[in-house]
């Protein structure tokens, strides 16, 4: 009995073995070819480099034009996501505590609503927006953000809100506090691990996006997801260049990740996910 234990154990390590290499490779591919010379990506691309060059990283900070590239995405991921958790957690809240027909119907559209992808509804977006929107303007890519990400952030803050019990808004409302002054000094703050977690979806989400931007921003806004796609042109594309510029573009999210992991993991375990 006592060696089946130890077999799901070893059988868990090898299957967490394979998957952490499957999600590994790529990312270990991509750096170890931005540190070669393009004719020896184009040889073997699986091969570590014989002779290690930096130059690729220095002509893609220059051609990507990195520091304008990143300051925008910096702005725009950040004000999106503060003003998703701003909206999304107070309007979590007045679902989850507000019992009645129009609240369930509200909150049964959002999740429907999570359902339809961006891209069946590019086309008619769009045309509908066009004449209401000033194009290259980083406030409409925000509010777009806000948008297709108020119904995910929403449907998290739902889930954990629903597992604090009620007793602790009466208890706030005997003292005197406000549903809006209870929901900021008291619910908002015990609502951290969920926080993190929908900073982080929504700061992968929008960092890494290249289609909406790419329909909205023009070369002055341009974040760095499009900056990256300067790098293949008609006739040739710089391999190296590119691979260096995919390199610096993901190192500020994963440091953003990194720091906010345990948050994260605590947000999916306490109800996230309900």
């Amino acid at each position: 009995m006592k060696t089946r234990p130890r077999l799901g154990k070893k059988i868990t390590f090898i299957v967490g073995t394979i998957l952490a290499f499957a999600y590994v490779f790529p990312f270990f591919l991509v750096f170890v070819n931005s540190l070669k010379l393009k004719y020896d990506i184009l040889a073997n691309p699986l091969s570590i480099p014989t002779s290690i060059t930096w130059d690729n990283f220095q002509q893609a900070l220059e051609k990507m034009n990195f520091y304008r590239s990143l300051t925008n995405s910096i702005i725009i991921t950040v004000l999106s996501v503060s003003l998703l958790i701003f909206f999304s957690s107070m309007l979590a809240y007045y679902l989850a505590r507000t019992k009645k027909k129009h609240t369930k119907y509200i909150f049964l559209i959002l999740v429907t609503s999570m359902i339809v992808p961006f891209q069946a509804l590019m086309i008619p977006f769009m045309a509908r927006f066009a004449p209401f929107v000033s194009w290259n303007n980083r406030g409409a890519l925000i509010f777009f953000y806000i948008g297709f990400g108020t119904a995910l952030s929403t449907f998290l803050y739902h889930g954990f809100i629903s597992n604090i019990p009620t007793e602790i808004d009466e208890a706030a409302s005997i003292d005197g506090a406000s549903d809006l002054t209870a929901f900021w000094k008291i619910i908002f703050p015990m609502m951290r691990p969920i926080t993190a977690t929908v900073a982080i979806i929504n700061a992968l989400w929008i960092w890494n996006d290249f289609l909406l931007p790419r329909l909205v921003l023009t070369d002055e806004s341009q974040t760095l997801p499009l900056s990256t796609y300067l790098f293949y042109g008609q006739y040739s594309i710089e391999y190296g260049q590119a691979m260096a510029g995919l390199v610096l573009a993901v190192i500020p999210i994963v440091i953003f990740y990194l720091v906010l992991q345990k948050q994260f993991i605590s947000g999916i375990s306490q109800g996230a996910v309900k």
